[in-house]
């Protein structure tokens, strides 16, 4: 299945409505150009809705925010736009189950991806992994390291992550999501983020870095993944 980012985005703000805001998430897919308002959205619901959407994309929804459908908010955010944006995704030739327990084994990463050095697991909580990521040093001998925070959701098979420890971004917001396929298993990164104006690079440089590094990355998953489903589910 092919998800556009507007569905994507669409998706992701009925999540916060239904678990941050109360939403009927059966009367939002019966009637999705209702408004929130008719949807039940009281102010106290809206209040909350407009903060998330505040923290998450740094997007005001205005006042009258109660008259929107969901897809009219999610085209408030978009019209917006995030500082910097990349979409990614390849397709594996393994079941989702595989492909979702090895791509989230976070302690397990140094086996899954070519830079990072060190995983160290900071705390759990349910879903929710706090960890530090070390990578190997780069052409001018600098380990870069930070501190993310993930979360993992099984029913949905999506991931939200974020770093904890910011380094040269404002902000890095992160979203895996997975689609059974007929030939397989598709993982989607998405990935939103500004750089602070101290950054090295600016956002269009880091949006190129990112989008060429996912490239890379995505395929020598796909091709450990995929070797660890022919030898049985093992690497």
């Amino acid at each position: 299945m092919t998800v556009t980012h507007g569905t994507a985005l669409t998706s992701e703000i009925t999540e916060i409505l239904v678990t941050r805001c109360g939403l009927d998430a059966a009367a939002a897919a019966r009637a999705p150009a209702a408004s929130l308002e008719e949807l039940g959205m009281d102010s106290l619901a809206l209040l909350e809705l407009s903060a998330v959407v505040a923290d998450r994309w740094r997007v005001r929804i205005p006042e009258q925010a109660g008259q929107l459908s969901i897809g009219g908010v999610a085209d408030l955010v978009a019209a917006a736009g995030p500082a910097g944006h990349t979409e990614n995704s390849i397709l594996i030739a393994a079941p989702l189950p595989l492909v979702w327990e090895i791509t989230n084994d976070v302690a397990r990463w140094t086996d899954l991806f070519t830079e990072y050095a060190v995983v160290e697991i900071l705390h759990r909580d349910g879903d929710t992994v706090r960890f530090r990521l070390t990578m190997h040093p780069d052409e001018n001998g600098v380990a870069w390291s930070w501190v993310s925070e993930r979360t993992t959701d099984p029913a949905t098979w999506q991931v939200r992550a974020r770093r904890v420890e910011t380094g040269p971004f404002e902000y890095m917001r992160i979203h895996w999501y997975y689609d059974t396929e007929p030939a397989g298993t598709r993982m989607t990164w998405v990935q939103d983020f500004a750089m602070k104006p101290t950054a090295p690079v600016d956002d269009a440089a880091m949006t190129e870095r990112i989008n060429t590094n996912s490239r890379v990355q995505l395929a020598v998953i796909k091709e450990r993944i995929e070797r660890a489903y022919a030898g049985g589910g093992d690497e």
